[in-house]
């Protein structure tokens, strides 16, 4: 009884676990004999921790796990769903058995996630809801180490010390990093172990100091990695390939023990005249070569540059070379690398030497001048015998003979001469105040044996400084325009005055200020600082009198001799408020002189005067004339119809009415009829045809002139109308302009004593009127 007491505990207290691990009260479990009747309890699945490894080698279908509910039917089928269902794995409907049918693999699935279902086998209704598992895969060493690269491309300088980095490598095993020792990965070299070394992280180590890489620029490394359970394949390894970079240690070596240079003695200063060479194997950017002189006394003579292109040593002269004074030059040079570590050398010298030689050739020369230019001095205002000589001498061994000019470069050089021996002279006194200084160009041309120029010459620039002569008085340092009020106070300020000198001015130039006479109403005080005061000495100014003063002011210099000019002070009386403010003053320009303007005006004026004189002259001689004839102006200007276009020649008669004329012909003897005030008089007056007696015998010429004689006649005694006739007038003002009548018909030649011959000499512009004014004029009227 015990033992049965026991095994009803135990199974009791497995089913209270089983219910635990499933959520479950143990007293809702799917048991017909403890559910109360009128309860339906919860069911729920039941089954163990589904888990694989991976890469089995045992033959398919692997066994996975069981699934199992707590519904306990016979009519009830297990089934799952997911997308590795079918063809990865599979269940047994009827026991719940999960089996898989491929090898799995965790590096490319570690994990599945499926569905389990219980349903009715008869109507395939959920006897349970349906519920989610996963099934592990298991990790198996079963990976090798893969690198990430096939290739790496690294450097390293060359000559670096044992034990520099390089580059660091790393490979990859795909198995679990959880589970120890499946992705522990070790490295070796297996290619090029002599001069590199590799640790288990990966990092790559020089083992030598000796890589050159003018000996060996490139090196490959192959190197292995592999896990701890020693799995090997061709993926496991890697291959490094290891550049050196160059570092300067590598001294420059000429390529020769000596160097023979040709050149001409007048070689440019800083031309090359030759080029020196080295070798190197360092690369470019490490040749730093210098070239010294090392022996020799020419080193102030020649200069050694280095090409940075080419690495070569140009040689240059420094000075000009004279083939008269040495023909060679002879002297050692040194080739080295100031920036080369001597560390890299290996006990070998950094320095390297050569002899060079340079022969100068003879060419013809041009003069050479004693020095690079010249100066003289001049005093001005005076002639020198001789202000200075230049000389220039052939540097040939010829010793040909030299000439001498003076180059015009302008208009100054014309002031001077230079003789055949290179004497400099002044043609004219020169002064400073116009040219202080005078630059001269002086030309020396070689001269064969006949006194030929070679063609060979050289110039040299001359500079002649005039020196100042005290000759130029002082004057005032600028236009002063003072003005004074007319009621100014004894003793007031009118204006302070200084002056200045044309001549150079010494620092201690002193200026005296005098008044050339007291008879004035100003006072000049010296301030003896170069300045003077010009103050009223009386006060009140009368304006009535003089508008403008004119002051003399006397100003000395102490130059050796001293000089004294007179400026002219013109001071301005104005009217002043009782503020003592200007108001009114003159124009001093008026004053100050006459200006070109001026001179312009007063020119036009005078010209103007003698127009008007000359149109009154005809205006008078006009109206002579008319009175000569017993008619006066009125008169004359009653019988003219003004006309204001200019007609259409000979055939138009529409101004001028040509019936006045025929009328004779026609008879006619009645006077006009007589108008009345308002009425508009007819244009032209009936005609009244003369007697026959008064026409010629025949009506010939002598007809037509006692016709005009008779209508004449009428004209004059007809006081019944205005006579209107046909004759014109030009430029008649009317009785009441002020020049009245321009007319020429009231002007008079016979009466004036003016005598107008003078207008023949006045040019062609005045011969219409000498012709008409002259005394040849017939004194006579024409119609």
């Amino acid at each position: 009884m015990m033992l049965v007491a026991v095994l009803g505990a135990c199974l009791g207290s497995l089913v209270a676990a089983a219910a635990a691990t499933a959520g479950t009260n143990p007293a809702q479990l799917d048991t017909p004999s403890m559910l109360p009747t009128l309860r339906r309890q919860k069911r729920d699945w039941i089954w163990n921790q589904m888990h694989i490894d991976e890469e089995r080698n045992t033959s398919l279908p692997h066994y996975v796990g069981k699934i199992k509910s707590s519904v306990n039917r016979k009519n009830a089928k297990y089934l799952l769903r997911g997308e590795s269902v079918g063809k990865v794995f599979r269940v047994n409907e009827d026991t719940g058995d999960v089996y898989a049918f491929e090898r799995l693999d965790r590096e490319k699935t570690s994990e599945y996630h499926l569905i389990a279902l219980i349903v009715d086998k008869d109507t395939n209704s959920d006897l349970e809801s349906p519920s989610s598992f996963t099934i592990k895969v298991h990790d198996v060493n079963d990976n090798w180490p893969v690198f990430t690269h096939r290739l790496f491309n690294a450097s390293v300088p060359e000559m670096s010390a044992v034990g520099t980095s390089v580059i660091r490598v790393t490979a990859v095993d795909a198995d679990d990093p959880t589970v120890a020792d499946h992705t522990s990965v070790v490295y070796q070299v297996l290619k090029g172990e002599k001069y590199f070394s590799i640790d288990n992280s990966g990092l790559i180590l020089t083992t030598t100091n000796n890589l050159d890489r003018e000996m060996q620029a490139r090196y490959e490394i192959v190197v292995e990695a592999q896990d701890t359970r020693g799995l090997r394949g061709d993926s496991g390894t890697a291959t490094v390939l290891v550049t050196l970079q160059d570092v300067n240690d590598n001294f420059p070596i000429f390529t020769q023990t000596m160097y023979t240079f040709v050149v001409p003695e007048d070689i440019r200063v800083g031309s090359p005249l030759g080029s020196l060479f080295v070798e190197d194997p360092d690369e470019p950017q490490n040749r730093m070569t210098k070239y010294n002189i090392v022996q020799g006394e020419y080193r102030d003579t020649f200069i050694i540059e280095t090409d940075p292109t080419h690495n070569e040593g140009i040689i240059k002269p420094m000075k000009p070379l004279d083939y008269e004074r040495i023909r060679q030059y002879s002297f050692t040079i040194e080739a080295m690398d100031p920036t080369i570590n001597l560390g890299y050398l290996r006990g070998t010298s950094s320095r390297n030497t050569a002899r060079v030689i340079i022969n100068i050739t003879d060419v013809d020369e041009p003069p050479i001048f004693q020095q690079h230019f010249y100066h003289f001095q001049l005093w001005e205002n005076q002639k020198k015998p001789l202000i200075g000589v230049v000389i220039a001498t052939d540097p040939d061994e010829i010793r040909r003979r030299i000439g001498y000019s003076i180059r015009r470069t302008s208009d100054k050089g014309q002031f001077f001469r230079i003789t055949k021996q290179g004497n400099i002279y002044n043609e004219k006194e020169l002064d400073r105040e116009i040219y202080p200084w005078y630059n001269l160009t002086v030309e020396a041309k070689e001269l064969d044996s006949s006194g030929t120029p070679t063609g060979k010459e050289s110039i040299v620039q001359v500079h002649i400084e005039v020196l100042d002569v005290n000759d130029n008085a002082p004057e005032f340092a600028q236009p002063y325009e003072p003005k004074v009020c007319e009621n100014a106070a004894q003793g007031q300020l009118v204006l302070r005055i200084s002056a200045t000198d044309k001549d150079i001015t010494p620092q201690n130039v002193k200026f005296k200020f005098a008044l050339s006479t007291e008879d004035s109403n100003f006072t000049l005080t010296d301030n003896h600082d170069n300045t003077a005061n010009i103050t009223v000495k009386y006060g009140q100014f009368d304006r009535e009198r003089a508008k403008v003063h004119f002051l003399p002011v006397l100003i000395s210099d102490n130059g050796k001799p001293s000089l004294t000019g007179t400026s002219t002070l013109a001071v301005a009386v104005c009217k002043c408020n009782e503020h003592g403010e200007f108001t009114f003053c003159e124009d001093m320009a008026a004053q100050a002189g006459v200006s070109i303007q001026t001179l312009v005006a007063i020119f036009l004026c005078i010209l103007a005067i003698t127009v008007i004189t000359l149109l009154i002259f005809l205006r008078r001689r006009l109206r002579k004339q008319v009175r000569a004839l017993g008619k006066s102006v009125p008169e004359i200007h009653e019988q003219l119809v003004t006309y204001d276009e200019e007609g259409g020649g000979e055939m138009d008669t529409t101004s001028y009415d040509v019936s006045v004329l025929n009328s004779v012909r026609r008879g006619g003897g009645a006077k006009p009829p007589r108008l009345s005030p308002d009425a508009r008089p007819p244009l032209y007056a009936r005609v009244q045809k003369p007697p026959r007696h008064a026409l010629g015998a025949h009506g010939g010429p002598g007809e037509m002139a006692v016709m005009i004689e008779v209508k004449k006649d009428e004209a004059d005694h007809d006081g019944g109308g205005p006579p209107y006739d046909t004759l014109h007038v030009y430029g008649y003002e009317g009785s009441e302009s002020v020049a009245e009548s321009l007319s020429s018909l009231g002007t008079d030649s016979s009466d004036s004593d003016i005598d107008y011959d003078f207008l023949n000499d006045w040019g062609p512009r005045f011969k219409m009127l000498a012709e008409l004014y002259g005394s040849d004029l017939q004194e006579e009227l024409v119609y």
